[in-house]
């Protein structure tokens, strides 16, 4: 008896796989129209909602089943659609675009865009944690920062206010040991053209 509620599935699998991708899409959708705020969790808020939200559509997916076999069709078919979508969102952009939306700019130029944070409902103080995570110490130091679809936030720092990467420091030492270089070819130059016109006989001359 064990053994039978244990592996025998209590609901046709097509139902099990039509609930499946119905709460999938569903959930798709909602995030979409809830905006890439909830996705970015800037906030206690956000999170309590992602954590909720499996609880909130766990009886969608599993209806009247609870045996093993059920739970795992559920999310083979769960993994394959998921596969599906994300393929077909690679080869076309616009499906991503339709899918995820587009990246918004939150700070440019040192200033918050507030039109962007109150549409996306963003408190200022948390995007300036996210960002101080990105590695800018204030607003300020900010070139410009967008909320990606996926809700990671993207900082580009000022130039002045970058960290020096290995290749720029290697490309400056390249820069300098040719300038080196080439202000000791000069000395070595004019040295030898003024001992050769010290060696030649109109040098002499002048030098007797």
């Amino acid at each position: 008896m064990i053994w039978t509620d244990l592996w025998q599935i209590q609901v046709p699998l097509l139902e099990k796989a039509l609930r499946t991708v119905g709460v999938y899409g569903g959930l798709v959708v909602l995030l979409r129209l809830a905006g890439k705020r909830d996705l970015a969790q800037l906030n206690s808020f956000d999170l309590v909602v992602l954590l909720l939200l499996s609880n909130v559509v766990q009886n969608a997916v599993i209806g009247s089943d609870n045996s093993l076999t059920g739970g795992l069709l559920g999310a083979a078919v769960l993994l394959a659609v998921n596969a599906g979508v994300v393929r077909l969102a690679n080869r076309y952009s616009v499906l991503v675009r339709l899918f995820e939306g587009a990246p918004t700019t939150l700070i440019r130029d040192g200033q918050p865009v507030a039109g962007a944070l109150r549409r996306l409902g963003l408190r200022r103080g948390d995007v300036q944690a996210a960002c101080r995570l990105q590695g800018a110490d204030d607003i300020s130091e900010i070139k410009e920062a967008t909320l990606s679809p996926g809700g990671s936030i993207v900082v580009t720092l000022d130039e002045g206010r970058r960290d020096v990467t290995i290749a720029a420091l290697r490309a400056e030492h390249a820069r300098l040991l040719a300038q080196v270089r080439a202000d000791l070819e000069h000395a070595v130059g004019d040295l030898e053209r003024r001992l050769t016109a010290a060696m030649s006989p109109q040098g002499e001359q002048k030098h007797g």
